[in-house]
């Protein structure tokens, strides 16, 4: 029995490097979300149509989408520390180049860029957690990390809004970037020597015989829940700026609303998934999917404003649980040696929504000149969560 509890316990390393994590995390949220709150100047200066937009806002998700699987075999390959701090590094670097973009055709070249160099994050950041924490808690520890996220995404606005209206969009990137570059540095100083467990086999071609069949039900679980997050996330301060004709200060305290209660919903993810479904994670994965699809209904319902952000804030806390959920159910099933690989292929199908998302509802806003379609398109996206939820097998 001793010997049982040595194996469990959780060192102060372990917390100090899933603070790391979670931190950097946030930084990369709000790098990311800063232009979609920005989307509506951008097209402004550039004259850009609202399908243009779209594209804008999915050049960065297109090449982060295709980095997921090669990102999860690199990290296999060189290990975790690594890859997180040449992401951190990249990331940092294209967010300071974002607000020296010159033209159209620029500023798609350095989203591009942008999402190569960040791809390889999500995977390192969840390996490291998998490999500091022990088994029985990897599940809650990814759940966390993965709350950051929503912090990253509430924090966003209240940061990058009024940096933009006092000093313009193209500042609000140039500090940002820079705040990541000073953190590669602190995170380097606290994670040396940058040595983890490399898998030999990576060294080869990534075979994708090797990955486990269950993984294509989390694959479009995560696709589906990521196209509701990546569609509303980049659309709706652009709805309430131009829809509502809500300021951009009235937007500030708006936005983040979904965002916290996201991230109140992952982070106790990992607790409600141990503490009441215990061997029965899939039907909680299930049971959550099957109420953000009711609750984006209601949303696409609704026609008053304060019915439809109370909507919004719903779904995202139960699509949340959800989603960490079911990152946390994989730490759990999937062995070491394939883990990143693994985890690369899910995180690539909510990738995927993040590219197809924006561009798809700047298609259905263009065409319909409303939000109506664009809402009950992500109703499907719900739909198809829970379908899929429904498809896994022990």
């Amino acid at each position: 029995m001793e010997q049982t509890s040595k194996k469990q316990k959780v060192t102060s390393h372990a917390y100090t490097t899933l603070a790391l994590i979670f931190i950097a995390y946030i930084i990369c949220f709000i790098d990311r979300s800063a232009m979609n709150i920005a989307l509506a100047y951008v097209g402004k200066d550039f004259g850009l149509s609202p399908a243009a937009l779209g594209g804008v806002a999915s050049a960065f998700f297109f090449s982060y989408s295709l980095m997921q699987v090669p990102g999860g075999w690199l990290v296999d390959r060189f290990g975790s520390k690594k890859m997180i701090v040449f992401s951190l590094a990249m990331w940092s670097l294209f967010t300071v180049l974002t607000g020296f973009a010159w033209s159209v055709a620029s500023l798609l070249v350095i989203r591009v860029l942008f999402g190569i160099g960040e791809g390889g994050y999500p995977t390192a950041s969840l390996k490291q957690i998998a490999e500091e924490f022990p088994t029985d808690a990897k599940s809650q520890a990814t759940t966390v990390a993965i709350s950051s996220n929503y912090v990253g995404s509430a924090l966003a606005p209240v940061i990058i809004a009024p940096i933009i209206a006092t000093l313009g969009w193209r500042n609000a990137f140039h500090i940002m970037g820079l705040i990541g570059l000073v953190y590669v540095l602190i995170y380097w100083l606290k994670e040396r020597p940058l040595t983890t467990n490399v898998t030999k086999s990576a060294s080869r071609k990534f075979n994708w015989k090797l990955v486990d069949k269950k993984i294509w039900s989390f694959f479009f679980i995560i696709f589906g829940l990521n196209t509701i997050t990546k569609g509303l996330d980049t659309w709706m301060p652009t709805y309430l700026l131009t829809a509502r004709h809500i300021n951009l200060t009235g937007i500030a305290w708006l936005v983040p609303l979904p965002s916290i209660a996201a991230g109140l919903g992952a982070a106790s993810a990992g607790f409600i998934m141990v503490r009441f479904f215990k061997g029965k994670e899939r039907w909680l994965i299930s049971a959550t999917a099957a109420l953000t699809m009711l609750f984006m209904y209601g949303m696409y319902s609704s026609r008053s404003l304060a019915a439809i952000i109370i909507f919004e804030v719903l779904a995202y806390l139960v699509k949340s649980i959800s989603f960490a959920t079911t990152f946390g159910y994989v730490a759990q099933i999937i062995g070491a040696k394939t883990y990143g690989s693994s985890v690369g292929v899910v995180n690539f199908g909510g990738q995927v929504a993040g590219f197809v998302a924006p561009l798809i509802i700047g298609a259905i806003v263009s065409a319909t000149a409303s939000y109506s379609m664009a809402f009950l398109f992500l109703v499907a996206a719900a739909g198809l969560a829970l379908v899929s939820s429904l498809t896994v097998r022990k």
